[in-house]
């Protein structure tokens, strides 16, 4: 029987504290080869200091941190099989595209026709190709973007590190850039690890992803799996817009005082004199506010017995039937669901 291979980064009972500051507390997971894996939260979640803990530009007070089964403490960054890429790119305005692509290759001293020839097949990856000859100041965001992969994956490293690289992009670019980054690493079959704090962005490109909070790790899960079923009071905050239910609101609307999120497009908003279904739950209220979002509207909606609740309603051909602020309404959703959630770790 084949062992299982080891996991491309495994962390176990990870600390790391800078002073008084525990920015890493406890933290252990494993990615596995070959993934994409994101690690999502807001700014001082821990999720930076792991990716420089992986990366050799911190190391841990605490535990063990390994790369395909060896533990990297104290290997120096240089000496990892692994490679990174920052926000601001980090390329030498000096050179080249083809020189700091080949930068790496240079540092190792492999032989200039070698590197050439990688080089190009990198650009062309990347698709950069016939730019090589310019300089990173005359090319656009997106386009430095690329060859700060293409620098990264030269070296062939086994997992690529991605400290939010798309943070600098327009709305556009960036989402544009989401589908190219997801679609290279498909190709090149390498490790990715992930940090962003933009929640779209990590649903849309992982293959699953961890969610931090206050230096430790509130879940771990498939994109689907932490949208449709977050497992803490934060992490459906977090992820995307969710109703939390707690204290007497959650009695009221699920039949228990255990805290539970709705998300907003699982609510039907309908008229105040409309029936609510079989299994369904209903809630009257009056609508306080209408947003509107081009796909969608957004609706405040203030209850009868108290507490609020967001809804998503599609904008389509019966427009001129929406409820407009003011407006009575009654609120239905399928109890199924409600998302029992369990207190932030």
């Amino acid at each position: 029987m084949t062992p299982p291979a080891a996991a491309a980064v495994s962390f176990a009972s990870v600390s790391r504290s800078f002073g008084n500051v525990k920015a890493v507390d406890n933290v252990s997971f494993e990615v596995r080869d070959g993934e994409f894996f994101s690690m999502l939260g807001p700014s001082g979640s821990g999720k930076t200091t792991c990716l420089r803990l992986i990366a050799g530009f911190e190391q841990p007070d605490a535990g063990h941190v390994a790369v395909h089964g060896v533990n990297v403490e104290r290997v120096p960054p240089y000496e990892r099989d692994v490679n990174t890429v920052f926000q601001d790119y980090a390329l030498f305005p000096h050179m080249t595209v083809s020189e700091n692509v080949e930068y790496g290759l240079m540092i190792r001293k492999v032989p200039p026709a070698e590197r050439h020839r990688r080089s190009e097949e990198m650009l062309a990856l990347v698709k950069l190709e016939n730019l090589g000859r310019r300089r990173p100041g005359e090319l656009s965001g997106g386009q430095r973007q690329r060859v700060a992969l293409a620098r990264a994956l030269i070296n062939r490293p086994a997992v690529l590190l991605l400290d939010e690289p798309l943070g600098a992009l327009d709305l556009k670019l960036r989402e544009q850039m989401q589908e190219e980054l997801k679609a290279l690493q498909r190709q090149v079959g390498i490790t990715f690890v992930y940090v962003t704090h933009d929640q779209s962005e990590a649903l849309a490109m992982s293959d699953r992803l961890a969610v931090f909070n206050q230096g430790r790790i509130e879940q771990i899960g498939a994109p689907a799996e932490i949208y449709e079923r977050p497992a803490t009071v934060f992490v459906a905050g977090f992820v995307g817009v969710s109703n939390v239910c707690t204290g007497d609101l959650a009695f009221r609307l699920g039949g228990s005082l255990r805290a539970f999120s709705i998300r907003p497009e699982k609510i039907a908003i309908r008229h105040a004199r409309d029936a609510v279904p079989d299994g369904w739950i209903g809630a009257a209220g009056t609508v306080r506010a209408a947003t509107y979002h081009g796909a969608t509207t957004r609706y405040a909606v203030a209850l009868d017995g108290g507490g609020e609740l967001v809804v998503m309603r599609q904008n389509g051909a019966d427009d001129a039937r929406a409820p407009q602020p003011g407006d009575g309404v009654l609120l239905a959703w399928a109890r199924r669901h409600n998302q029992p959630l369990g207190e932030d770790r």
